[in-house]
């Protein structure tokens, strides 16, 4: 069975859009970031971001993540690396 899923990208029939109300930002949030990391999209777009671009991402979401996740949360849920903790 795989350990990752986007099966809300699949599901929602929501609006999708940021500003309305906080409930349909966090659906949006979701959405989009599920679409933007669909495995075909990033054999797209990776392989036109420059290395900054690159960089930058991998920075803001690393940033997310020490700021929003416990060393547990991080190696149980981000990583999926259950043996570990």
């Amino acid at each position: 069975m795989p350990k990752h899923s986007h099966q809300f990208v699949e599901e929602y029939d929501g609006l999708v859009g940021l500003g309305l109300n906080r409930q349909t930002d966090e659906a949006t949030l979701t959405w989009y970031l599920q679409k933007f990391s669909d495995d075909s999209h990033m054999a797209l777009i990776r392989e036109r971001m420059s290395d900054q671009e690159m960089t930058t991402l991998f920075d803001i979401l690393g940033s997310l993540l020490k700021k929003y996740l416990t060393e547990e949360e991080y190696h149980n849920v981000f990583l999926k690396d259950e043996n570990q903790r």
